[in-house]
């Protein structure tokens, strides 16, 4: 089940309201990146305190480990990993892409699939879209992801051609058409989204999301960017590419990115975001605040009694957690670094988006985004 209610515009900006089988989800929205089912490093009951809505899973890892057997047995997901709300699980798709190396030689595309070797024992493995959506149907995901195929951005050191992006755009659409229809024969009770693909290429992504619109799913992803590509270029086709996608559904800009392009994201049309960058950043003392980014190694920080950021309400920072000790954890290898600053930065992210939202609430959308870029400028 997905019901989407877009409750109100500003320009491109959108104000949404997703109903899903685990929960209401508000958007625009960040998830929180649980790839192993698990967000590194963060207590399910330390998101559902910081407001995290919806997270997500990955099905190619949960496919290798622990498998769908072991899942099943706790009747999807949701129970294995005592996680009440909303789940969003990705097909695998973007996995086998980096399984292929800088050469490309590690897998084997065909039109039926990925034949590719685990990363686990190197047993050889096949994954089709059919696999990908029993796979998802076990997990019972609120939202299960089209099995793709993602666009490098090169191939073996050079720019991969627009014929070539349009030979992996297609494949992904008949494996859309497939995705959909084993979704439909295993009744799935949850939701399937495309994926627009077509690279860098601005008519292979208008070719691509009006073929998916024909498909008529519940929702639609932009796939494809955060792959290598140069930032202006991530850029240019996140500005392009969601208001091809139907209005009333809700848009999703996969693997991207930074607070900055959230807001930016925000302002071309997108609902929701994903990105691992406020946990693999937080466990390499990077962290996120309302005034620019600080790194938490850095010898300044040896004495420093304030928190990351005061005017900030996460367990860390309210706690009283000075950079100080944070330095020292990171210095000594402490496991307990990282959990606070883990905590710090989703709890950045998701009251980022909080922010957005209450202001296209309030009709002053354009007032925040000029106020989240003075303050991100500042520095801390």
């Amino acid at each position: 089940m997905l019901h989407f209610d877009l409750l109100k515009t500003e320009g491109l900006a959108r104000r949404g309201r997703l109903t899903l089988n685990h929960g209401v989800v508000e958007t625009p929205v960040f998830m929180p990146v649980g790839t192993y089912g698990t967000v590194k490093g963060t207590l399910p009951r330390s998101l559902q305190e910081m407001g995290a809505q919806i997270i997500l899973a990955n099905t190619f890892h949960l496919w290798m480990r622990p498998g769908p057997d072991v899942v099943q047995r706790f009747g999807g997901l949701h129970g294995f990993e005592r996680w009440p709300g909303p789940i969003l699980t990705d097909s695998g798709g973007f996995q086998v892409w980096s399984l292929a190396g800088a050469d490309g030689r590690g897998r084997k595309i065909s039109e039926e699939g990925v034949h590719f070797a685990s990363p686990v024992n190197g047993d050889k493995l096949f994954l089709t879209p059919e696999v990908s959506m029993q796979i998802q149907t076990v997990l019972d995901s609120d939202i299960a992801m089209q099995f793709d195929e993602c666009t490098p951005y090169e191939v073996q050191g050079r720019l991969t051609t627009e014929a070539e992006a349009l030979l992996s755009m297609e494949l992904s659409l008949r494996w859309a058409a497939r995705s959909r229809d084993e979704f439909a024969r295993l009744v799935n009770r949850n939701a399937l989204f495309g994926i627009v693909q077509g690279g860098m290429f601005e008519p292979l992504r208008e070719a691509s999301a009006a073929a998916l619109a024909d498909l008529d799913l519940p929702g639609y992803a932009i796939g494809g960017v955060s792959v290598g590509e140069p930032k202006d270029e991530m850029l240019r086709i996140m500005a392009h590419t969601p208001r091809l996608l139907p209005a009333h559904k809700p848009r999703y800009l996969m693997g991207v990115g930074t607070p900055e392009d959230l807001v930016q994201g925000v302002a071309s049309g997108v609902d929701m975001f994903d990105c691992v960058m406020p946990t693999r950043n937080a466990r390499n003392g990077h962290l996120f605040t309302r005034f620019g980014d600080l790194k938490i190694r850095n010898a300044r920080h040896k004495e420093d009694t304030q928190p990351i950021d005061a005017t900030c309400g996460c367990h860390t920072c309210h706690s009283g957690f000075s950079r100080a000790y944070l330095h020292h954890l990171d210095r000594c290898g402490e496991m307990l670094g990282p959990m606070l600053a883990t905590i710090h930065n989703l709890h950045y992210y998701v009251d980022l988006m909080g922010g957005v939202r209450q202001a296209l609430d309030e009709e002053r959308f354009a007032t925040f985004q000029q106020q989240f870029k003075a303050d991100r400028a500042r520095g801390v």
